[in-house]
C-alpha cells in the first residue's frame, strides 16, 4: 500500500529491466538505490511494484543493483550500536528453517555466544512447512528479541538473540512478505541474507542456493561492499540457512576487503553420517542441541570448523577496529 503522495515514477526503469533475460539491462547502484528506498517507503504503486519484482526475478540483480538495494535498506532504520568486548559481532540470517533435516542453526550460534562473541540471528518466526531458527530457541526458553535492550540483555548472559525482521527492518519485513501475495520470492530474500545491522564492523554468515548466487555475491563482496562494514564468510546454504552441513562440510569463502580465501574445503562424499536429532520439529532439535552443548552429543565436525573460523576472524576484526573494554569482556 502507498503510503505517502510523494509517489515514485518507476516506467522508465521497468522499461530497462522487464525485457526478459537476455533482453533487459541492469540499473546503475544510484537508480537501484532510488527505486528500492521508494519501494521500501511505499511510494510506489502496486502494479508498478509487482512489475518491478517480476522484472528482477526473471532478470536477476546486478551486483550494481544488490548494491544500491542494500544502501536503500540499511538507511530505512536505524542502525544498532556496535557491541563492544573483544570479538565483532557475528550476524547469522535465518529466514529458511529446516524441511528435510534438523536446522542446527540454533547450535551454531549457541556455540559462539557461550565464547562471548555477541551473536544476533534476525530473521522469520515462523514458516508453514518448515522449522524455524525462532520456534527451536523458543523451545529452549530464550525469548525473541523485542528491542535493543533484549538484544544487550542476551549478549551479556552469553546467549545469542534472535530479533524478528519486523523488529530489525520493519519495512524489509513488508517487501518480504509480498512473497504470500505474489507467490515467488523478491530481491529482498538475497538482501536479508547480506544485511549488517550494526554500526562499525562485523562478520556475516552468508548463504546461497543457486549458483549464480555465487558468482553475484562473490563479485559484491569483493568489489562493491564497503569494507568498514566488516568481513563475510559464504556458502552454500544448509536448505537455506548458515550452517554447515552436518553431513558434509560445504567450501566457506571468506571476503576481508578485496581479498577472497578459501578457508574451508569442501567435503568428499561420503555415507557416514553424523549425529542428529531423531525428528525435525523444534522441541526434539532443541533437546538433542541442549545435550550437545552439555557434551551428551557429539556436536559435528563441520559445525566445529566454522564456529572456530567465525571466533578467529570475529576476534580479528573487533582488535582491528579497537573495541575492546566493554560489556563482553
Amino acid at each position: 500500500m502507498n503510503t505517502s503522495n510523494d509517489k515514485f515514477a518507476a516506467a522508465h526503469l521497468i522499461k530497462e529491466i522487464g525485457r526478459g533475460k537476455k533482453g533487459s539491462r541492469s540499473m546503475s547502484r544510484d537508480d537501484a538505490r532510488a527505486l528500492y528506498a521508494a519501494m521500501l517507503d511505499g511510494r510506489v504503486s502496486d502494479l508498478e511494484m509487482g512489475a518491478v519484482v517480476m522484472a528482477m526475478r526473471i532478470k536477476g540483480e546486478s551486483v550494481d543493483e544488490i548494491g544500491g538495494f542494500l544502501d536503500a535498506s540499511e538507511a530505512s532504520f536505524e542502525l544498532l550500536p556496535a557491541p563492544q568486548g573483544d570479538y565483532a559481532p557475528v550476524l547469522i540470517p535465518s529466514y529458511n528453517g529446516a524441511r528435510k533435516m534438523a536446522n542446527l542453526t540454533p547450535l551454531l550460534a549457541m556455540l559462539l555466544a557461550r565464547e562471548g562473541v555477541p551473536v544476533l540471528v534476525h530473521g522469520v518466526t515462523r514458516d508453514p512447512g518448515r522449522v524455524t531458527t525462532a520456534e527451536i530457541l523458543e523451545a529452549m526458553g530464550m525469548p525473541l528479541a523485542a528491542n535493543l535492550a533484549d538484544m544487550r540483555a542476551a549478549h551479556a548472559q552469553r546467549l545469542p538473540s534472535f530479533m524478528p525482521i519486523e523488529v530489525l527492518a520493519p519495512k524489509m519485513a513488508r517487501l518480504l512478505a509480498l512473497r504470500r501475495v505474489l507467490g515467488v520470492r523478491n530481491s529482498t530474500h538475497t538482501l536479508v541474507k547480506i544485511l549488517q545491522p550494526f554500526q562499525g564492523s562485523a562478520l556475516r554468515l552468508v548463504s546461497y542456493t543457486h549458483p549464480e548466487y555465487l558468482e553475484m555475491l562473490g563479485e559484491y563482496f569483493t568489489g562493491a561492499a564497503p569494507p568498514e562494514r566488516g568481513d563475510a564468510f559464504l556458502m552454500r546454504g544448509t536448505e537455506g540457512e548458515t550452517v554447515a552441513n552436518a553431513n558434509r562440510a560445504q567450501q566457506i569463502d571468506w571476503f576481508h576487503g578485496s581479498e577472497r580465501t578459501i578457508l574451508v574445503q569442501r567435503d568428499a562424499p561420503t555415507d557416514d553420517l553424523a549425529e542428529a536429532p531423531a525428528d525435525r520439529d523444534a522441541a526434539t532439535t532443541a533437546a538433542w542441541i541442549a545435550r550437545a552443548l552439555r557434551g551428551e552429543e557429539p556436536v559435528p565436525a563441520s559445525i566445529t570448523a566454522q564456529v572456530a573460523q567465525c571466533l578467529l576472524v570475529s576476534k580479528s576484526l573487533q582488535a582491528n577496529t579497537g573495541g575492546h573494554d566493554g560489556e563482553h569482556r
